[in-house]
């Protein structure tokens, strides 16, 4: 498959998208993240983890996680291609889906306004937010100091996410829409979920595959 045809793909994806509230009471949270055995080697084993916790508590209710064989080259913006089969398994297999998903990944701030939190969001039905580590386009103003501060991401005029400290003096994290939900909503959530510089869920799915990739589970 070509990239011209994925990227046609992206695009129709990207229609599909609702970056407005599109959902009740936000009682749990989860994040999923993914990690590989190599990360340059096609194939190679791969394993994805979702960890939910209650809002409130930040407390962790679920966590599950599975492993496969990831065969997609890691071709830069269409990482969806690469990952989304696998996070896919994982939805299907969870037994406790939240009520809304945190992506290590690029929702709207994606060339075709699709990245994996909103392919993720679409392909399930799912709330999702976008938490990228790295500004993937646009640009943004430079931020404050301190957590809170945030700063609008501009592509072709058109804002797509946003910069937020999370953590006084920090690095920003790079919020966007995945699905069904607004841009200031997820920024308030993530906000809200964040004790260091990564919120929670995805914090802890991270940190959960590290462990697992060293063996030391």
């Amino acid at each position: 498959m070509n990239t011209k045809t994925l990227e046609e793909i992206q695009k129709q994806c990207a229609k599909k998208v609702v970056s407005v509230d599109d959902f009740g009471s936000i009682e749990t949270v989860g994040g999923i993240d993914l990690t590989f055995e190599d990360i340059n080697a096609n194939p190679t084993k791969g394993w994805a983890y979702l960890v939910v916790l209650d809002v409130k508590t930040l407390r962790v209710v679920y966590s599950h996680f599975v492993e496969g064989i990831v065969d997609f080259p890691y071709i830069p913006t269409f990482l969806a291609f690469r990952e989304l089969p696998l996070m896919l398994k994982l939805y299907e297999e969870a037994k406790v889906k939240p009520d809304v998903f945190l992506i290590d990944g690029q929702g709207m701030a994606h060339p075709r306004l699709c990245g994996i939190a909103s392919h993720f969001g679409v392909e399930t039905g799912s709330v999702s937010i976008g938490v990228a580590k790295r500004l993937l386009i646009g640009r943004c103003e430079p931020l404050g100091k301190k957590r809170g501060s945030m700063a609008p991401i501009v592509f072709r005029g058109r804002t797509v996410g946003m910069a937020l400290r999370t953590k006084d003096n920090t690095e920003p994290v790079y919020v966007s829409v995945g699905h069904r939900i607004s841009l200031a909503t997820s920024v308030e959530l993530v906000l809200k979920l964040s004790r260091y510089r990564i919120p929670e869920p995805t914090r802890l799915a991270h940190n959960f595959l590290q462990r697992l990739r060293k063996g030391g589970l």
